[in-house]
Order: C-alpha cells, then sequence, then structure tokens
C-alpha cells in the first residue's frame, strides 16, 4: 500500500482539486479532437467512425476490479438484486485518424429499478481526477443514486488512461514510494531538496514515456468527450444525460462545446474555473484550503479545542507544526515518521468533507502531545479521497498498490495543459502563493512543475468550453469547496453561454454538494434529472449543522 507521504503528492497535486484547469476543445492539428459540433474528419474519416458506431456492447456480469483499477472483490448485486454488468466499448485511439489502432474503454451500468415506461435512459458519471476509475467508485457510491436509478441506468467508466482502458503506467508502485519518499514536496533549502523534486519530475516522465508512450498523446479531456458521445449513441440516448463532479465538469463542458446539440440533463458538481491556466489554478486553490482550513479552525474554537484561542493562533500553530516536523519528523507507535508532507494530507484530506473534522481535531490535539499516529493514519486513510476517488478495496483491511490513479492524474492532466512551467516560474510566484496560504500555499505552487519535461505537447492554457446552443446545465457551486472554488461555477456559467448554465449554491463546507447530502441540494438535483424542472438561477441551500463534540 502507498505510504502516507506517498499519496500527499496525489493529494496536493489532487486528482480531484484540478490543478489543471485545460480542458481540450482547441486540439492541435496533430491530436485527436474536432470543431465543436462536427464529428471530426473527412468523409472517410466519418466511414471509419460509423465501424463504430454500429458495435454492440456485450453486457456481462462485472468481474473483481483489476489491480490497475484498486483490485478488491466484484461488486455485489443492489439491494433490489440488480447485477452489476461491465463491457468494453471500442473507440479510435486517435479520433483524428478513426481508421487506426482502437482503444477499449470499460463500462460498468446498474439497470433501472423503476418502471420501463418511466426510464429516461442511460445517466453517465464522471466522479473526478482525473485518474478516478468510474467503473470501481460507481457501485461504492450507489446508494447516493438509488433515487436516480428509478429512471436511469446508471453508468459510468474508466477513461481513457485510466483503469482497465489501457491504464498509464509510469514508475513501478514500489520504486514511486520510493522516489516520493525521499522527496520533500515543499522545498525549502534552496538546493539539493529542488532538485531532487526535479529529477523525481523528470523520471516521472521518462517513465510515463517508456511504458505508455504509445497512449500517452491520446489520453486528453477532448479525446474523452468524444468517447462520451459514442457511449451516448451506443447505449441508445439521443442526448446525453451527464453526473460530472470536480474533474467530470471539465469534461462535462468539453462535451457541451463540442456536441451542444446532444446534452441532455446535465449536472456539474464542484466546478471547475475554466478561466484558469493551471499555475493560476493552484493559487486559487491555496485560497481555496485556507478558507476552508479557517472555517475548520472557528468550529475548533465553538468546541473549545486547544489548538488556540483563536482561528488565527491554530493557523499560526499548523503552519509551526508542518515546518517542525518537515525539519524533525516525529516517529510514530508502527515504527514509521510524521513528516510535515503527511501533516498537509491529513489535513488536505480531512477538508474535502466536514464529516472528517472531528477526527481532524483529535488527530492535531493528539501530535501536540507527541502522538503522531492519528495524524499518519488521517493521512493514510484520506489521502485517496483527496485524491479524487477511493481506492480502497473495502472488503479488506489494505488499500491497494496497484491502482494507476497518479500517473493516469499526471497523464491527463499533461495532456490537456500547454503549461510547462520551470522552478524559476515557481520561485517568482512563491510570495504570492505564500501569502494566500502560508499552509498550502508552497506545496500548491512547487506542484505546478508535475508537467516539466513531460514527452507530449499539451493542448491549451485553459479550456474552451463555450456551447451556444445547448441546453440548460445545472452548475452546483459550494461556497466552502477548497478543491474547486466558489468563484469557478459563476465562471463555467459566464463561458459556457447566456442561457446554458444555471447556478445552484450550496453554502456549507466540503468538495462538491450533492455528496454532503444536503436535502435541498439533493432534492434540487433529483427535480431536474428526474422531472426536468431547474430552481431558478440563483438559488441557495442552507448546510445541516455539524453535531457538536469530538
Amino acid at each position: 500500500m502507498p505510504s502516507a507521504r506517498a499519496i500527499s503528492t496525489a493529494v496536493l497535486l489532487s486528482t480531484a482539486t484540478l490543478l489543471s484547469c485545460s480542458l481540450t476543445a482547441c486540439a492541435p492539428a496533430e491530436r485527436g479532437g474536432g470543431r465543436a459540433g462536427d464529428g471530426g474528419g473527412t468523409a472517410t474519416g466519418a466511414q471509419d467512425e460509423n465501424r463504430f458506431q454500429k458495435q454492440t456492447l456485450n453486457w456481462k456480469d462485472c468481474p473483481a476490479p483489476a489491480p490497475v483499477q484498486g483490485g478488491g472483490e466484484a461488486p455485489a448485486p443492489l439491494p433490489d438484486g440488480t447485477r452489476w454488468q461491465c463491457t468494453t466499448m471500442q473507440a479510435p485511439l486517435d479520433w483524428k485518424n478513426p481508421s487506426g489502432e482502437s482503444i477499449g474503454i470499460e463500462l460498468i451500468r446498474a439497470r433501472a429499478g423503476g418502471d420501463t415506461d418511466d426510464r429516461i435512459g442511460s445517466l453517465l458519471f464522471n466522479f473526478g481526477g482525473p485518474g478516478a476509475s468510474g467503473v470501481t467508485t460507481l457501485p461504492g457510491l450507489a446508494p447516493d443514486y438509488e433515487k436516480l436509478r428509478s429512471r436511469y441506468d446508471l453508468v459510468s467508466f474508466d477513461p481513457r488512461g485510466v483503469g482497465n482502458s489501457r491504464g498509464v503506467r509510469c514508475l513501478d508502485p514500489d520504486a514511486a514510494e520510493e522516489a516520493e519518499d525521499e522527496t520533500d514536496e515543499t522545498p525549502d533549502d534552496g538546493g539539493a531538496e529542488i532538485e531532487a523534486l526535479v529529477e523525481l519530475t523528470r523520471q516521472l516522465a521518462a517513465t510515463c514515456e517508456k511504458n505508455s508512450g504509445d497512449v500517452l498523446p491520446y489520453v486528453g479531456t477532448t479525446e474523452a468527450a468524444h468517447d462520451l458521445d459514442l457511449m451516448r449513441h451506443l447505449l441508445g440516448d439521443e442526448k446525453l444525460h451527464y453526473f460530472g463532479i470536480s474533474y467530470g465538469t471539465q469534461l462535462g463542458g468539453a462535451y457541451a462545446h463540442l456536441f451542444p446539440k446532444n446534452v441532455g440533463r446535465a449536472v456539474l458538481d464542484g466546478v471547475v474555473d475554466p478561466t484558469r491556466d493551471r499555475m493560476e489554478g493552484a493559487l486559487g486553490q491555496a485560497g481555496g484550503f485556507q478558507l476552508a482550513f479557517e472555517h475548520f479552525a472557528e468550529w475548533c474554537v465553538e468546541q473549545r479545542c486547544t489548538l488556540g484561542e483563536d482561528t488565527e493562533a491554530i493557523v499560526e500553530a499548523a503552519v509551526e507544526l508542518q515546518a517542525d516536523l518537515d525539519e524533525a519528523p516525529l516517529p510514530t507507535s508502527d515504527g514509521s515518521e510524521l513528516d510535515g508532507d503527511e501533516v498537509l494530507s491529513a489535513i488536505t484530506g480531512s477538508l474535502y468533507s466536514q464529516t472528517f473534522w472531528p477526527a481532524l481535531l483529535v488527530g492535531l490535539e493528539a501530535v501536540t502531545g507527541g502522538d503522531g499516529d492519528v495524524l499518519a493514519d488521517l493521512a493514510e486513510a484520506l489521502g485517496q479521497h483527496g485524491a479524487g476517488g477511493d481506492t480502497t478495496d473495502e472488503s479488506t483491511d489494505d488499500p491497494t498498490d496497484e491502482s494507476n490513479e497518479n500517473d493516469a492524474f499526471r497523464a491527463i492532466t499533461c495532456d490537456d495543459s500547454s503549461d510547462r512551467y520551470t522552478v524559476a516560474d515557481v520561485e517568482a510566484r512563491l510570495p504570492e502563493f505564500a501569502e494566500a496560504s502560508p499552509l498550502f500555499g508552497p506545496g500548491l505552487a512547487w506542484s505546478a512543475l508535475s508537467c516539466a519535461g513531460w514527452p507530449v505537447p499539451g493542448e491549451a492554457e485553459h479550456p474552451e468550453v463555450s456551447a451556444p446552443g445547448a441546453p440548460p446545465i445545472l452548475l452546483v457551486g459550494n461556497t466552502g469547496d477548497p478543491a474547486t472554488p466558489y468563484a469557478g461555477a459563476a465562471r463555467m456559467a459566464e463561458r459556457l453561454g447566456k442561457g446554458v448554465g444555471v447556478e445552484l449554491t450550496y453554502d456549507g463546507e466540503g468538495h462538491g454538494a450533492f455528496d454532503s447530502g444536503n436535502p435541498c441540494v439533493r432534492g434540487a438535483v433529483h427535480a431536474y434529472l428526474l422531472d426536468g424542472r431547474l430552481p431558478e438561477s440563483g438559488a441557495v441551500c442552507e448546510p445541516e449543522p455539524l453535531p457538536e463534540g469530538k
């Protein structure tokens, strides 16, 4: 299983946090894609695409997830006996050259449980990342979407480059763990630590090219959007009904831009800001995580915690704790150590859901007394959650150490983004990041190096999501969201175009809104997806109070 330190890299780069704000609608000529809505290509290309549209999906009971998907047991039937079915869809590896090689895209579904006369169609999910396996994620989250199954088949997939869809592989998992254990994600010595971080980035780029170079140019969001439209067709739907979360909102925006007339009922939750490049996106996140931690600190004071007398004192204490353990890690009872990166991992992961706040409080109080076990456990348990998907095998006590989620995150991010930052670029912006957040800023700034030396040129600084002619799309923004700050929803609405984006605000905490369980948010989403009733644009849902006590 990855160490907590290894997981913290994914958290700070944050597959769910989406530091890459580049959808990929503006593909260079040599890469996949096509003009908005054109389906792409010449008459010959259209004929080649037609062979993919004529395929039949062969659905069978799902096997156990492969190690690259996260491992574990085959998904259990739903309470009403509905079994999970899986299949592989063939798509062009390069959508610009549909006569060339194909790629298999793994899908999973649970058929609608209601009256067949009431069935609307399929509802496709992308849960974020990029890099999360939808095939393993959907069954675990199915109870949250059971009401939607009354009128939809629930469908998800492993996007290209993820899991069983030609999953990208870079370093061997053990080698990656060792390399990350030796690398400080917040280098501050001005020399050796920076060089080690740069060398790890180079090593990852080289091994990704060596092990997956044939697929690396074709794992971007534009290609995935074309895959979505092929899924829509093969599933028998005239329109794409879609639920995208976090990075899934990037994919949804790309689809709307490319295929505006094919958009059905679509919900984008935890909306990525499409106006920012990767550096600006990371800077916005620094402020988002800082705000979320300050909200935690305010709650901590209300609980009469011992971390500080006020919010400012608690924030300062956390900054000092991270710096102190970066210099001198604290031994834990299992013989390992709690260092500054793991402290950041524990705090970051805990801010993804308000339900984790009590455990974070206990962990921070314990470490002030010399006990680092709780924070180390949090870093380990929540690291993959913060990274954009749970790759834990819930049937065992051991999380997987085989999932390619981190590798896929890097590959898709770097395929989408044309930004290639240098050490000098990061150092020039460090003061801004430190001002935005002394706790989270430095790590997020240095994470901008992740695409340096990448063997594939990225597509654009930021996405093109304009979708004139598309029907209304429900955008759900959370005022306390650390990973996709609230302003992103308004900017997505503006870029989609007049009359397309309909905003719903959740005045809450955590990443996204639907998964919070808030009855108002869920009621609005259900009303739209099931009955076509949109909330009034600008409507606000208030949170339910967090139970008192530690």
